[in-house]
């Protein structure tokens, strides 16, 4: 009961914020698009011209010559490999949030710390668990509905095209989130005891976030070692079965599919091992009398 009184003041919290900063929220919107459109065609283009024709030194690419109207999007040449740029988008989107889950737990907690707000949280009667577990759900919850509108936003400046299955994502979105969280409590937990772990923490968030763009079954296939790490990760699998269901449509089958077995099982080791480690450093920290030390 304590998990749903605290969720319900931190979504009427968040409701409160984004009305009355109603232009703070527009204008991140549109800023974050442009961001992200400038990012796929950087990432496109970085691989070379996306038609895969032959330049010639001095001659302008065919494709670039190419008049937009031509393609499905506004931008005729990006349209021209719309599922690699979707797959990008996707990517980018999963990647910020697995990177803005996992700041909650480390600079959330830094930032509490130093406020004071920590020890106010752990003396109240739902406790500190309680309390992170409501505003990581309600922030999340944010987070999917703001990036839901950029990815369909870029996907169709791209001309590319999304394929929503109701179940399969929310069953996905369900244990990305509780992988992150599972991972985030063992990033708060280090937080808790060494207070100053922003580098660390900061390595981590980009790579998960390079994983979330990157991955796809072919890095599975180079070697046992590279696929017993990219499955210990809790972002590889989450993305390659997001990227399937979303871009190539294959809705009901992902549940059969090897990625999903390891995601669930990535899904209780992160889960269980971030949960007891917070509450071990949490009463380690209470024993020492540092808790709210910064």
């Amino acid at each position: 009961m304590g998990f749903f009184l605290v969720m319900k003041a931190e979504i009427v919290r968040s409701w409160i914020i984004t009305r009355r900063y109603w232009f703070r929220t527009v204008t991140g919107l549109v800023l974050s698009y442009g961001m992200l459109l400038v990012l796929v065609l950087g990432f496109l283009f970085s691989q070379g011209d996306p038609s895969g024709a032959p330049q010639i030194a001095g001659v302008p690419s065919p494709v670039s010559l190419m008049p937009a109207q031509q393609g499905e999007g506004i931008l005729g040449i990006v349209s021209q490999d719309s599922e690699k740029a979707t797959n990008y988008i996707l990517g980018f989107i999963i990647g910020i949030f697995a990177f803005g889950v996992v700041g909650m737990f480390s600079q959330g907690l830094q930032d509490m710390a130093g406020s004071g707000v920590l020890e106010q949280l752990c003396m109240s009667p739902h406790g500190l668990i309680t309390n992170f577990l409501a505003r990581c759900f309600v922030g999340s919850i944010m987070s999917i509905f703001s990036s839901s509108i950029m990815v369909w936003m870029v996907t169709k400046t791209v001309g590319g095209i999304l394929h929503f299955s109701f179940v399969p994502v929310f069953t996905l979105l369900f244990l990305t989130f509780c992988n992150l969280l599972g991972f985030g409590f063992v990033v708060g937990g280090l937080v808790l005891v060494f207070k100053q772990v922003g580098q660390v923490a900061i390595i981590l968030r980009i790579v998960l976030f390079a994983l979330a763009v990157l991955a796809k079954e072919e890095l599975l296939a180079r070697g046992w070692a590279i696929a017993a790490i990219m499955h210990a990760m809790p972002i590889t699998d989450a993305a390659i079965c997001l990227k399937k269901v979303l871009i190539q449509d294959v809705g009901f089958a992902i549940f059969v599919h090897p990625c999903f077995y390891w995601l669930i099982a990535s899904c209780i080791f992160w889960t269980t091992l971030g949960m007891g480690l917070f509450r071990y450093f949490e009463d380690w920290s209470r024993s020492k009398g540092t808790l709210g030390a910064y």
